[in-house]
């Protein structure tokens, strides 16, 4: 059986490792905001060549805290895009603002010219999504924001490791938004996520909120570094166990994008097919490949047939978001509707291995053949 994802041979090649690498953090007596976590928020901070961040319990939680950073709340307007994960549209709910859709382009980003038309009076932050391993077009957005006086935050995640104009994402706008589910580019054994920043007084209620609003830096007053809450925050720590392993994986980070990449010239070169249409990538982009996304009308046969022979392949979106009873909108949103019906993803972890790899191309071509 071939799956849309697995750690499974991941798991086995590091397990060792893993198990020194925990044994090592409960031994510390700290689970939270020790060494580890430190470590890790150092490392990436190197690695997406970004100033300040903080790593919080989720992808999801990210996000939260960004807009409440960025002081966004009950009845804001926040502009992004439905063909996107249901916990971008579920940050916006939770601080009370509002959602505007706009569609996406042919590479299934934010379209800028749609942006542009909705932006209104009541428009107070743009959550540009980086999706399926590839960046929104950063410098437009933020032009377009700049001009009108609007927050920007990045969600970059599907999308760690790609850059736009040679510029890690997560260093465009006001915030970028990082997760580390299992099956991200970089993924923990659990949950967790980041924030980042060019701004220190960002950083600095960023770090507040993530922990009940309580001062961790510098002191400033008699009340800092104790439990006294200077603002209302939440409860989203990255715990050690969750930061040692992240910084372990962090080592093949690089390599694990590489072989990403490796994987989709291959479907490329085989795929070129009628009635297929392979992902392409934006000016300017280089994409990490998060996702493989190839369309077809015949979408749901081709599952339907490909899980007869095993394969088992994911759909990242089937819904578009703004159709989803508490997102629910009578808008129209040409691309988003068309695309979410033939999207799907073929299997590109770096463990996927040539055979398996292989059998899926065969599959498909021959799939394609019995329909001439």
């Amino acid at each position: 059986m071939i799956k849309p994802w697995s750690y499974e041979k991941e798991y086995k090649f590091l397990s060792k490792k893993i198990t020194k690498s925990l044994s090592k953090v409960f031994k510390s007596n700290q689970l939270f905001f020790g060494q580890e976590l430190h470590k890790f928020e150092k490392n990436f901070l190197n690695d997406n060549k970004s100033n300040y961040g903080v790593g919080v319990k989720s992808g999801t939680e990210a996000l939260i805290i960004a807009l409440k950073a960025l002081g966004i709340s009950n009845n804001d307007e926040v502009i992004t895009v439905s063909n996107t994960a249901i916990p971008t549209i579920t940050a916006i709910k939770n601080v009370g603002a509002k959602v505007k859709f706009v569609d996406i382009d042919k590479y299934y980003l934010m379209n800028v010219k749609d942006l542009e038309k909705k932006i209104s009076k009541k428009t107070k932050a743009i959550i540009a999504v980086h999706l399926y391993g590839q960046s929104c077009e950063m410098t437009k957005i933020c032009s377009i924001a700049k001009k009108n006086g609007i927050k920007v935050i990045e969600d970059c995640a599907q999308a760690h490791g790609a850059k736009h104009k040679n510029i890690p994402v997560g260093n465009f706008g006001h915030i970028g938004c990082f997760s580390f589910y299992p099956t991200k580019n970089l993924g923990a054994y659990g949950d967790g996520g980041f924030l980042t920043t060019k701004n220190l007084s960002l950083y600095q209620k960023i770090r507040r909120i993530r922990f009940y609003g309580i001062e961790q830096l510098k002191p400033k007053s008699k009340f800092n570094n104790k439990y006294f809450s200077l603002e209302l925050g939440i409860n989203s720590r990255l715990d050690e166990i969750q930061s040692s392993i992240l910084n372990l994986k962090m080592g093949y980070f690089k390599k694990n994008l590489d072989k990403k990449k490796e994987l989709a010239k291959i479907y490329d070169k085989s795929l070129r097919l009628k009635g297929l249409e392979l992902p392409e990538i934006a000016t300017d982009n280089k994409h990490t490949y998060h996702q493989y996304v190839v369309r077809h009308k015949k979408r749901d046969q081709i599952l339907k047939l490909l899980k007869k022979q095993n394969i088992y392949l994911n759909i990242i979106y089937p819904y578009p978001t703004h159709i989803m009873p508490p997102f629910k909108q009578k808008i129209s949103l040409k691309n988003t509707e068309k695309y979410c019906k033939e999207i799907f993803s073929l299997p590109i972890y770096p463990e996927l291995n040539k055979k398996d790899q292989l059998k899926i191309i065969l599959k498909l071509n021959q799939i394609f053949d019995n329909k001439k």
